[in-house]
């Protein structure tokens, strides 16, 4: 199974996704001229309110959907993510990842605006935004089979399985090993236990209390990680220059490369890892932040779009390569065969030997619980737009049950089923994107017109 899944993923992840994502995305900045950088300063201002109207239509203000969007990445795109693209690709991953993020900006406008210009209403008539819906409002009844296929990979994608599955290996490598307990398919299932009961009283019994909590304390778990990696980096400044460099260098000889080889050359493939897994930590061009998006409050499209591109800037472009610099600086990516977040532990614990992996638990632990109510939100929006609304709650119990199928199986598995599934996601989300991208640019230069 882990095989197929593997070729799965790597199918799904080939040229023409690679065409289709950075393509794409490079052809909606020359089409926008290049506004993701000449209105960074009016995304802040719109983000803190500056234009914000409660008689607007949707359910949440910008800096709530941005929050939403960020809560589903920021975590394991960057702690797991990072570390697996830096242990396979070696230092030039990163620059590949920076590339998806600054092309992604585009991607994230355009889908961002259009997921507030063609809001749809579900079955129960509340208004609602996304890929599917901007698909059918925007392309029409014809376009539907797009739409589908968003949605049905979209239940996949939505699962917390990277998740569960790192939260569940950190609590192993950082925690219960260390103490001398033995780890095994029985611990796990505990450990599944324990987070099935958690997610099930959240998104089950409708305990916004414990989500408020939860969203409280994802800002401060932000806060603490940004420390953490500052203390590593203050503590090795003298890498610093050398890895920064090093990451440019390497992006074009692909010498630490460890993968294989793609259309017959490993820098190819390097370029392929970075941008999957740039995808990964940002999801520019999947969809899924157009959903959160979609709910802003407002009546100006262009406005989401603004906030919608500062994602992969916080994400990816700041977040990630602390992190990367982070393990680069304290060797851990080539004295350790670690993956994912024990690599980060690693470089964690290589400056604070005593406490640095248990604070880093505590980050993963929160960010990891928190997504975990995120990510449902995606799945039931998705059942709903199939199925109805009134039977969206049927989602959450495939969704339990996926927690514990994550916790007890290994790393690549799901996060090769998420790289795959989030591939198709892609095609639909970009396709449709591509042939509403003119009618974006009408209402680009119609607010810049009128309103700035």
């Amino acid at each position: 199974m882990e095989k197929l899944i593997e070729a799965f993923a790597n199918y799904a992840w080939g040229l023409h996704l690679v065409i289709l994502l950075i393509g794409g995305g490079l052809y909606l900045l020359v089409l926008s001229r290049f506004l993701p950088f000449r209105h960074l300063g009016l995304a802040f201002d719109v983000l803190r309110g500056k234009y914000d109207d409660p008689n607007n239509p949707g359910e949440i203000s910008h800096f709530k959907a941005l929050s939403t969007a960020l809560a589903s990445t920021i975590g394991m795109g960057n702690i797991a993510g990072v570390a697996v693209a830096i242990s396979v690709g070696g230092p030039g991953a990163m620059f590949w990842m920076w590339v998806s993020a600054i092309v992604g900006m585009a991607t994230k406008f355009f889908t961002c605006t259009l997921a507030v210009m063609y809001r749809g209403k579900d079955s129960n008539g509340e208004l609602q935004g996304g890929p599917m819906y901007f698909i059918v409002e925007g392309l029409g009844q014809s376009w539907k089979p797009l739409a589908v296929m968003f949605s049905v990979f979209g239940m996949v994608g939505a699962l917390p399985v990277v998740n569960v599955n790192q939260l569940t290996q950190a609590i192993n490598d950082i925690v219960l090993i260390p103490n001398g307990v033995e780890v095994g398919l029985r611990s796990n299932l505990i450990l599944a236990a324990v987070l099935v009961t958690v997610t099930a009283v959240i998104i089950l019994g409708g305990l916004k209390r414990i989500s408020n909590a939860a969203s409280k304390l994802v800002p401060s778990m932000v806060l603490l990680y940004f420390m953490l990696v500052i203390l590593v980096l203050v503590s090795n400044y003298h890498s610093v220059p050398k890895y920064i460099i090093m990451i440019f260098t390497d992006a074009f000889s692909a010498e630490f490369y460890k993968g294989d080889s793609f259309f017959g050359g490993v820098l190819g493939a390097l370029i392929l890892l970075g941008i999957r897994r740039g995808a990964f930590s940002n999801e520019a061009g999947i969809g899924t932040a157009p959903m959160a998006h979609g709910a802003a409050k407002t009546n100006e499209p262009v406005h989401e779009g603004l906030v919608a591109m500062l994602g992969p800037v916080i994400d990816t472009l700041v977040v990630c390569t602390l992190t990367a610099l982070a393990i680069l600086v304290t060797g851990v990516w080539e004295t350790t065969s670690n993956n994912g977040v024990s690599l980060t532990a690693a470089a964690f614990s290589y400056v604070m030997p005593n406490y640095g992996s248990y604070l880093l638990m505590v980050c993963v632990f929160v960010f990891s619980v928190s997504s975990l109510f995120s990510y449902s939100y995606y799945g039931t929006k998705c059942l709903s737009f199939l199925i109805g609304a009134d039977k969206k709650h049927y989602y959450n119990y495939f969704y339990i049950l996926s927690i514990i199928v994550a916790a007890v199986s290994p790393f690549s598995a799901m996060l090769n089923l998420i790289d795959g599934v989030f591939a198709l996601m892609a095609i639909p989300t970009m396709l449709a994107t591509i042939k509403l991208a003119p009618r974006v640019t009408v209402q680009i230069k119609t607010y810049f017109k009128n309103t700035v």
